[in-house]
């Protein structure tokens, strides 16, 4: 266990009406809700010491090759190709950087578990990640996403314990939720949210139907620190139900 670090989550929960206001805001302005779509491409890194200052906030997204990464961030940031969609999984192979502003960041890591990228990459990858989240002390938090027909996977497991190790929360995003049936992807969030260690919560989202997106923004507006962000660290009832 990390010395020196907290936990940084909220105790209390949203009231069910934010969910209503946030989607009666988005039908006239997403702008009001969505700080997101101002986000640009920075710089990739191979190595830690080519990430910006360890200063202000950042929020990394991870999960395994496949599980919809890439279209999630699309969606968040209400952009089409910022995060590189591929037919091929596995394509982000660095650290990709997004600028929300001058204090705030996201940070893509790279997908692994089901590329065919060489076993000393792969090995070179596990040790970068282990120290970034050991020693990045800008990181707010960490959104996992997990394709909800195959989740916990051993390296969302590994991801977990190292959120856990380092007292950062961690927010599941259960992906491809249109790919089941309402009762099939309820049993699933159930399940997940079981196996979750404290501090750690998950939600249904799909990217083509833009499932749980409402839920995911007042979620990480919290952790950027927006000035207009409601307490708590669950959200809203417009779909994503976190748990």
């Amino acid at each position: 266990m990390l010395k020196g670090r907290y936990y940084r989550g909220f105790a209390t929960g949203i009231p069910a009406s934010a969910g209503r206001l946030a989607g009666f805001a988005k039908a006239f302005d997403m702008h009001v809700i969505n700080p997101f779509r101002q986000a640009s491409y920075v710089l990739s890194a191979h190595q830690l010491r080519q990430l910006p200052p360890d200063e202000g906030i950042e929020v990394a997204i991870a999960g395994r090759s496949n599980a919809g990464k890439s279209s999630a961030i699309n969606v968040l940031t209400d952009q089409k190709s910022l995060a590189r969609t591929s037919k091929t999984p596995g394509r982000t192979q660095q650290i990709v950087i997004f600028e929300l502003d001058e204090r705030r960041r996201i940070a893509d890591l790279p997908g692994y578990g089901y590329a065919k990228v060489p076993h000393k990459l792969k090995a070179h990858w596990q040790q970068v990640m282990q120290r970034y989240f050991e020693t990045r002390r800008c990181l707010r938090g960490v959104v996992l996403v997990m394709d909800i027909r195959h989740p916990l996977k051993p390296f969302d497991e590994n991801m977990l314990a190292w959120c856990d190790a380092a007292g950062l929360p961690c927010h599941i995003l259960l992906t491809k939720a249109d790919k089941l049936k309402r009762g099939p992807a309820q049993a699933t969030l159930l399940k997940v949210r079981k196996a979750l260690p404290p501090g750690a919560t998950a939600q249904v989202f799909s990217a083509t139907r833009r499932t749980g997106l409402e839920d995911l923004i007042i979620l990480l507006r919290q952790w950027y620190g927006y000035d207009d962000s409601p307490p708590g660290n669950g959200v809203g009832d417009s779909g994503g139900q976190v748990l």
